[in-house]
């Protein structure tokens, strides 16, 4: 069973095993990447049942959700409760306190976020990208918000996998009975060169989740083999990968005190050898 308290009902296909296990892994690798990451402000975007924020010890924390995930992922009649359960009235932002007290809750546009620019210091995507309309723009969005150094984190499904296969299955009717969300998965190469062109540094990655997508508890447990032995030998066809990035802003300048700490002791260097070539000077003109 997974982790995280079930603020909604949980979405068929992450109720089965596959699901769960995902969940799963990918709680565990976001609270080990939050854990010290240090500011005052972060946000998650997206998945609700993953709690992306938990490990992180930031004061002001918010979890973000966006019209296009109900459609992903729940029912007509599931958004009108969870619409309920979050305190939304309208197009407005209103928030609401999670039952466990930990974020604040707003209900946003992901291709428009309402804060400033360079104000939040962590950004999570847990599989937001998969259900933007435009995943650039997306992106281009969170560069905007974040400070210089801040970090964003982001998972996402890998095209190049048996899952990534299972979906597309779906897609072309060969799979009569689809489960896997039917967004556009992004090959891990694309999302690291989007986040190149937007001066986001890549810090950090890796994919997990080998076993292929078997709603059957018992043959998935069988298979647990499989996410050891990919790991190991084929660590780029797992069904899920995260990357972690940096922005990095060009051309910035050291200011204020630690500007003028360097400097002096630049300069130090200079005096000391004007120094020894007087002595060196006069010590010439006594022989003389």
């Amino acid at each position: 069973m997974s982790k995280v308290a079930p603020i909604i009902e949980l979405h068929p296909w992450l109720a089965l095993p596959p699901g769960q296990a995902l969940l799963e892994w990918e709680q565990a690798q976001i609270d080990h990447l939050v854990a010290d990451v240090f500011g005052f402000h972060a946000i998650q975007l997206g998945l609700p049942e993953l709690d992306g924020l938990r490990a992180n010890r930031m004061q002001h924390r918010w979890l973000a959700l966006d019209a296009s995930y109900d459609d992903w992922m729940v029912s007509t009649e599931e958004t009108d409760r969870r619409n309920v359960l979050l305190g939304h009235v309208g197009e407005r932002n209103e928030g609401a306190k999670l039952e466990n007290g930990a974020l604040l809750s707003l209900r946003c546009d992901f291709e428009a976020l309402p804060f400033p620019s360079n104000s939040l210091d962590l950004v999570v995507l847990p599989h937001a990208l998969e259900l933007a309309h435009d995943p650039h723009r997306t992106l281009r969005e969170v560069e905007r918000v974040l400070v210089p150094e801040g970090k964003v984190v982001i998972s996402c499904f890998n095209p190049a996998s048996l899952w990534g296969l299972y979906q597309r299955l779906g897609q072309w009717g060969v799979n009569p009975r689809p489960v896997l969300p039917q967004g556009e998965f992004i090959a891990h190469w694309r999302l690291k060169d989007w986040l190149r062109l937007l001066d986001l540094e890549v810090a950090e990655g890796g994919f997990g989740c080998y076993r292929p997508f078997i709603a059957n508890e018992r043959l998935w447990g069988r298979l647990r083999w499989l996410d050891a032995a990919g790991d190991r030998w084929w660590p780029f066809l797992g069904a899920v990968y995260f990357i972690v990035a940096v922005k990095r802003v060009r051309g910035m300048r050291l200011v204020g005190k630690l500007k003028k700490a360097r400097l002096a002791k630049a300069a130090a260097p200079a005096v000391i050898a004007q120094k020894h070539q007087r002595q060196g000077v006069s010590a010439q003109d006594g022989n003389g």
